[in-house]
């Protein structure tokens, strides 16, 4: 290789010529922090999810950050030699604690996302339920899109420079008033229950579906004057309930206040979503559910933070929607277990709404076709008044509900009492194809869900792991649920018969067999797989399971609710209560004068309910014997599931309040969970305590499971508060 003539060496490499003095060295200690003038203290909620540390820390504000670290921002710090992100609390003055701050280490976004009401009801709905604020603040709070916040920060400068020049053209008589503020009231001074108050539907805001019920209109009127209206409403058969919901809706903000609707699923946001575009206009509300994205979801999050819009619907993660000046609480179909959220520390849509209400001095709306025990509790202890129609529009609205095992269709079909499907659902769905859609409602999904041998009726289960059998599809061999293993050679240990019957069909094998009775009509499913919104009104059956029904035209002709023994025969507390959720639901997509057949016992006293269409009776007769019997909600239950020894250990170091129960501890979970000694891998204890004693049960729970976390046990058991299965 050879040197290139006249270059100097330090041409290849862009090298800058030596000069004669040297250059002084650039020090490496970082530039000295000093702390901001005003308010240097910061408290911030780290985010971790150990409840030892579930309170707030102090951090040093520097100069710099002094203008960006406002309370609700977005802040990372250092923690245990760590970086974490947090929420700023407020910032104080001074810090109780002795030893030296650490300073904020940055402003992760200055947008205040966590408004002080925000973190008063997570504060609140952690206390309820035995967990700490980091972990309700990860469900009230949606996760940042920087971009999206850059859109929205360019949008609103924007209109703020905009807004002189609207206000010079305006006419200035009425310049600085909101928009229609002379058609607007002055809302109430005082805190007075609208239903106690008789009167029509206030002037300017149409009563729609809400005439239907006596108490109706004065519930408009008193979300209309701003008053705190609470009320447990059993809706009519069919689908006007979104209707009421967008009345409901307008008459508060004509109050100047917000409202927020929860709804079980998607496709009941669409349909409320719809409801309130033709009620208020475009761009008055918005629509928050899981599927937008992560980038639209924030969006629209933040319009609302930001106060440009006032009503929100959405699924369960709405509870927490920063709606300013709440003045409405929704909450549709409350018995739906969706509105249980799955991630600590599980709070429920109906109690989170209930205090939000509560501190927000806002009034709430809690309905569905059915009425649970838990809003029964609600009614009886005067927190809410019940809102419902007369017997006289409710015949004229439902349609007539008949069960498959009375003792006349017993008399003239003895085979009734044991056939799946009786002659008298295929005479209803024979008619009734005639004239529109029929729909078929099953409780399961799937094909053949569980067998059981021909002869004995012992349960079919697998040679190698000791699984349920089932079959998946029409040529399908048997296999095992749990190591997909195909029996083919399968027999009976008891009796040694190798044939099988099937117990529980799904609802693919139902449409089958409804093909081949009805060869000449279309059959749909809706389920899992595939969830129908809506169907024409033409001749057809739909097959569904609950919660997948979809919504015809002009409703159903008839209705065949099958297998309601499998609703029944749940090993659940609330099996009745859920039953008559599901088969109402159905039930209430019949068109008036339609016809539903369950089947199931006429004798029993939830179909009796369904004959007669009274879901409040009936959650009035199941509270008393729950509160006789000590069952929820008439009493207040936790749960403490874990490892056995886990479990006694967390037990061992609760105090448990005055009045308080330990039942248990007790193996739970199926065969699965038995090791290989033959014992049971996890266990469950329920605590109970009146009502009143929740909040001494879950202060004792909350304080077991922080010393725990604090010798850095990493087996914790987990901690539940009103879990939605007790047995």
């Amino acid at each position: 290789m050879t040197t290139q003539p006249g270059q100097p060496d330090g041409a290849l490499f862009d090298l800058p010529e030596k000069s004669g003095a040297p250059a002084a060295r650039k020090s490496r200690r970082p530039a000295p922090r000093r702390p901001a003038e005003r308010l240097p203290i910061a408290r911030v909620v780290v985010d971790t999810p150990l409840p030892h540390l579930d309170r707030y820390f102090d951090y040093r504000v520097p100069a710099d950050m002094d203008e960006a670290a406002v309370p609700g921002c977005r802040v990372r710090v250092r923690f245990n030699n760590r970086q974490l992100n947090g929420f700023l609390a407020e910032r104080v003055e001074t810090s109780e604690f002795a030893g030296r701050l650490a300073y904020l280490e940055a402003v992760v976004s200055p947008e205040p996302v966590l408004t002080p009401e925000t973190l008063e009801l997570a504060r609140a709905v952690a206390d309820r339920y035995a967990g700490t604020l980091s972990d309700v603040l990860r469900l009230a709070v949606p996760p940042r899109h920087a971009r999206v916040e850059k859109e929205e920060a360019k949008a609103s400068a924007a209109a703020s420079e905009a807004a002189p020049a609207r206000e010079a053209d305006a006419d200035p008589d009425t310049a600085g008033e909101p928009p229609d503020a002379a058609q607007e009231p002055a809302a109430a001074e005082d805190g007075a229950s609208g239903l106690e108050s008789a009167g029509a539907a206030p002037d300017g805001v149409e009563p729609g579906p809400w005439a239907d019920y006596p108490e109706g209109p004065s519930f408009l009127r008193a979300l209309h004057e701003g008053q705190p209206a609470r009320a447990v409403w059993n809706a009519l058969p069919g689908t006007d309930w979104v209707e009421a919901v967008a009345v409901a809706a307008r008459a508060t903000l004509a109050a100047g206040r917000g409202a927020v609707v929860v709804v079980p699923d998607g496709r009941d946001v669409e349909a409320v979503d719809a409801a309130l575009g033709r009620r208020l206009g475009g761009g008055r509300h918005v629509a928050l559910t899981a599927d937008l994205g992560p980038a639209e979801r924030y969006r629209r999050w933040l319009s609302v933070l930001r106060g440009r819009v006032r009503v929100v619907v959405g699924t369960r993660a709405a509870v927490f929607a920063p709606v300013r000046d709440l003045g409405l609480v929704v909450l549709w179909d409350d018995g739906d277990d969706v509105h249980v959220d799955p991630h600590a520390p599980y709070p429920h849509a109906r109690t989170v709404l209930s205090m939000r209400a509560h501190r927000a001095g806002a009034g709430a709306l809690i309905g569905g076709h059915t009425r649970t025990t838990d809003t029964q509790l609600l009614v009886e202890s005067g927190w809410a008044h019940p809102l419902t129609a007369d017997r006289t529009t409710l015949r004229r609205r439902a349609p007539v509900v008949r069960a498959a095992g009375d003792d006349r269709e017993l008399a003239r079909d003895e085979a009734a009492r044991s056939a799946r499907m009786p002659s008298l659902a295929l005479r209803a769905a024979r008619e009734a194809a005639r004239t529109g859609p029929v729909l078929f409602q099953v409780p399961r999904r799937g094909y053949l869900n569980t067998l059981a041998c021909a002869g004995c009726r012992e349960p079919a289960r697998c040679d190698s792991c000791r699984g349920p059998l089932a079959v998946r599809g029409s040529h399908a061999m048997p296999s095992c649920g749990w190591c997909g293993r195909v029996a083919g050679q399968w027999a009976c240990p008891e009796c040694g018969l190798t044939r099988m019957r099937a117990v529980v069909v799904g609802a693919r094998r139902t449409a089958e067999e409804l093909g081949r009775a009805f060869p000449s009509l279309t059959v749909r499913t809706s389920g899992r797989e595939e969830v129908l919104s809506r169907v024409a009104d033409t001749p057809s059956l739909v097959v569904a399971t609950p919660g997948a029904e979809p919504v015809a035209e002009n409703g159903y002709a008839a209705a065949v609710l099958l297998d309601g023994w499998a609703l029944l025969n749940r090993m659940d507390l609330r099996a009745s209560e859920e039953a008559l959720r599901r088969w109402l639901n159905a039930a209430a997509l019949v068109r008036p004068g339609g016809t539903v057949v369950v089947s199931a016992d006429v004798s029993l006293p939830v179909v009796q309910s369904l004959v007669r269409w009274d879901p409040a009776g009936f959650a009035e007769r199941e509270l008393a014997e729950r509160r006789e019997l000590g069952f929820p909600p008439a009493v207040s239950m936790a749960s403490v599931t874990g490892g056995p020894e886990h479990v006694r250990e967390l037990l061992d170091q609760i105090e448990l309040p005055e009045g308080a129960e330990l039942l248990g501890p007790v193996p739970v979970g199926s065969d699965r969970a038995v090791g290989p000694d033959g014992t049971h891998q996890t266990e469950r204890a329920l605590l109970r305590v009146p009502r009143a004693g929740v909040g001494a049960l879950t202060r004792s729970l909350k304080a077991a499971a922080s010393a725990r976390s604090a010798r850095r046990d990493e087996h914790l058991a987990q901690v539940r508060v009103d879990p939605p299965h007790v047995v």
